[in-house]
Formats: structure tokens, sequence, C-alpha cells
């Protein structure tokens, strides 16, 4: 069982950043592909960046490309979310979630695929 953790949300201006991160309990971080997902009231929960195990496959969903680059740090078991040039439709609840793979290269963007979720964090801009 993987426990993940995230970080770093709040509230914040329009045009400032954050930058959340997703501490996994995980000893082989290195075989899970990452995502972040966001939920705002009332909409379904969307994912707004994944990566593969390597890192070296990302993507962005075009509401936040540009703005939002995903990372992670397998050394310290650790996937981040940098969010600059935050907006007020960019508030909701984010998830930061975890699929185990054995072979692939490849990041994964369906809620459905993943195996392990976060609790999730806050993170409210203001106009």
């Amino acid at each position: 069982q993987v426990q993940l953790a995230e970080s770093g949300g709040g509230l914040v201006q329009a045009g400032g950043s954050l930058r959340l991160s997703c501490a996994a309990s995980a000893r082989t971080f290195s075989t899970y592909a990452m995502g972040w997902f966001r939920q705002a009231p009332g909409k379904e929960r969307e994912c707004v960046a994944a990566m593969s195990r390597s890192g070296g496959s990302t993507y962005y969903a075009d509401s936040v490309k540009g703005r939002f680059t995903i990372s992670r740090d397998n050394a310290k078991n650790t996937a981040y979310l940098q969010m600059n040039s935050l907006k007020p439709e960019d508030t909701a609840v984010y998830y930061c979630a975890a699929k185990r793979i054995v072979f692939s290269t490849s990041y994964y963007t369906g809620f459905n695929e993943y195996d392990y979720w976060g609790q999730g964090t806050q993170v409210t801009v203001s106009s």
C-alpha cells in the first residue's frame, strides 16, 4: 500500500505562484507514474499534469500548459507541481495520484487508471 501526502496549497492572488508537493511512502517510487488532478466544486476531477515513471514523458491540460510544471525527485520520493501565473479558475482541490508501472514509459491521464491517491490540498486563487 502506498500513501501519498500533498502539501503546499493555500490562498494566493491571481498572478501568483504555488508549489505543491506529493510525498510518497513507496520504497520503489521510481516505478510509479504520477499525476496531478484537480476538482472544483460542481465539476469533475480532471488531470492537469502527468508524468511517466522516469520523468521523460509529461502531459499538461491545455488550460495549464505553459503555466504549470510537473516534476519528480525519485531520491526524495516526491512529486511536485509548480504553478505559476495562477488564475481564479485554478481554484480547486488538488490531488496527486500514483500508478505502479512495470515496463511502460507512458504517462496516464485517466482518473480510473491510478491506484493510489492523496487526500488533496486546497488551492484558492483570489482575483
